[in-house]
């Protein structure tokens, strides 16, 4: 598979990414072949965030690395953090809430790392816009944790525009990423400007639920025409569809099923007519574009 980088400052990623979201649902062995077929498949960059799988999801995937601690020379490690869970490992929050405080940012950084097993993360992301976030602090954080060696890059993610441009004036690196909900059927950031805002800036999107949670209202039949014209899966054609935009997309794909990754990894090799990507969009919107 080829790698791409998310900004010409960026990191060079897998253009699929493997996110690791509902993985705390398997076991650490069945974990292992996930993480072992998505780097066979050329799928080398894994999304966490320190709240999957409450709070444990890093910690799972670490202990496969510390089996076989080769596997980090292999691959590109993401996390994000800055949302706060009520959760029976956390007894101190007592409502759901924001925080990119200075500490919390690298307090959770560095416990990523810690539980990762990892020796620095190829990317740190904020998990979600926080209305009181102070930018001149979250600068702050970012530039400690690059100086030490212990975040390569940073980025946000499902911020807006304006909440990115406001961050990245106070930040003297470039944001290489806003990761966002985008896919065939949330097609929306195509069309508001939020895509477009990125491309500008020569920053790729990551995209999270990709698919759209597997939940499509399809015309069957030229579903069907345009499987059988590529030879494809709807997944293949779905991931297509997003790999087909010049924003150079990253989609992140969230299965638990080792076969699925590598069907997903296939989805490269499908390069759609312009008009069928069209005929995708017409599926899911109901009519043609003006």
């Amino acid at each position: 598979m080829e790698a791409a980088k998310l900004h010409p400052e960026g990191p060079a990623f897998s253009r699929v990414i493997a996110g690791v979201w509902r993985w705390h649902n398997v076991s650490v062995d069945v974990m292992e072949r996930l993480i072992n077929t998505a780097l066979e498949h050329g799928i080398t960059t894994f999304d966490h965030a320190d709240i999957y799988g409450n709070y444990g999801n890093e910690e799972l995937f670490g202990r496969v690395v510390k089996r076989t601690p080769a596997l980090l020379g292999h691959m590109q490690l993401v996390s994000k953090c800055g949302i706060k869970l009520l959760s029976d490992r956390k007894p101190a929050h007592r409502i759901k809430h924001y925080d990119t405080t200075k500490e919390h940012i690298i307090a959770s950084a560095e416990n990523s790392l810690n539980v990762l097993g990892a020796g620095q993360l190829d990317l740190l992301l904020l998990h979600r816009p926080d209305p009181l976030m102070d930018v001149d602090e979250v600068a702050e954080a970012f530039s400690l944790l690059k100086q030490h060696g212990k975040v390569l890059h940073f980025g946000v993610s499902n911020f807006t525009s304006a909440q990115f441009d406001l961050l990245q004036r106070a930040w003297s690196f470039p944001l290489v990423t806003n990761q966002i909900e985008l896919s065939l059927t949330h097609h929306h950031p195509f069309f508001d400007g939020t895509v477009d805002h990125l491309y500008q800036h020569r920053v790729s999107p990551m995209a999270w639920s990709p698919l759209g949670g597997g939940k499509m209202n399809l015309d069957e039949r030229v579903f069907f025409n345009l499987a059988a014209k590529y030879n494809a899966t709807y997944s293949q054609l779905a991931l297509a569809w997003l790999l087909a935009h010049p924003a150079r997309v990253f989609p992140i794909i969230g299965t638990t099923q080792p076969e699925r990754i590598g069907e997903a990894a296939k989805s490269l090799s499908v390069t759609l007519d312009r008009q069928d990507w069209f005929e995708m969009l017409k599926m899911v919107r109901g009519n043609d574009v003006a």
